[in-house]
C-alpha cells in the first residue's frame, strides 16, 4: 500500500508532471494498493495530454543542457535526469544550445525529451531528427515524452513502496 497523505501524493504528482487535471485525476483514484497501480493510473490519465496540458507541463521544464532554477523535487529530478557521461562536453553543450534555439524557433516551445539514461549526443541526435517533423507529429511525441518522464519520476518516488 502506498501510505501517503493526499497532500504528499499531490506534491509528488506535481513534481512528476505539473498538469492540474492529471494530478486531480490520479489523486482521485487513491489509495493505491501498490506502486504498479499508481503507475498504471498515471499512465492512462496522461494518455493523451492536450495541447494546453503540454504547455502547462513545459512551463516547469528547463531546457535540455540548462540547469534548473530554484529548489524542489521537480528541479532535483531534472538535475538527475540531465546528468550524463558527456554532460561536461563543451562542444555538445554548444550544439544543444543551438538545437534548442532552432527547435524553439520552429515549434514555439521548449524541446522535451526523456533525458534519463541518454547521453547528450543521443539527445542532440533526437532533437535534430524531431526538427524535421510537422507540428502535429512532434506535439504527440512531446506528450508521450512528458508522460514517460512522469512515470519515471513516480517510479523513483514510490518504487520502494512495494519492497
Amino acid at each position: 500500500m502506498i501510505d501517503v497523505t493526499d497532500t504528499q501524493l499531490r506534491a509528488a504528482l506535481t513534481a512528476a508532471l505539473s498538469v492540474q487535471r492529471w494530478v486531480d485525476e490520479v489523486a482521485a483514484a487513491a489509495p493505491f494498493p501498490a506502486t504498479v497501480h499508481l503507475l498504471r493510473t498515471a499512465y492512462l490519465a496522461a494518455t493523451p495530454l492536450s495541447r494546453a496540458e503540454i504547455d502547462e507541463a513545459i512551463a516547469h521544464h528547463p531546457r535540455i543542457g540548462e540547469k534548473p532554477v530554484g529548489e524542489g523535487a521537480a528541479q532535483d529530478f531534472s538535475r538527475g535526469e540531465q546528468a550524463s557521461v558527456d554532460a561536461d562536453d563543451a562542444e555538445l553543450a554548444t550544439a544543444l544550445a543551438a538545437g534548442n534555439a532552432a527547435y524553439e524557433e520552429h515549434f514555439g516551445r521548449v524541446f522535451i525529451i526523456r533525458a534519463a539514461g541518454r547521453t547528450r549526443a543521443e539527445i542532440l541526435a533526437e532533437l535534430n531528427r524531431r526538427l524535421a517533423l510537422d507540428n502535429a507529429a512532434e506535439l504527440k511525441i512531446v506528450g508521450e515524452q512528458l508522460r514517460d518522464i512522469a512515470i519515471l519520476r513516480l517510479e523513483k518516488t514510490f518504487g520502494e513502496a512495494d519492497a
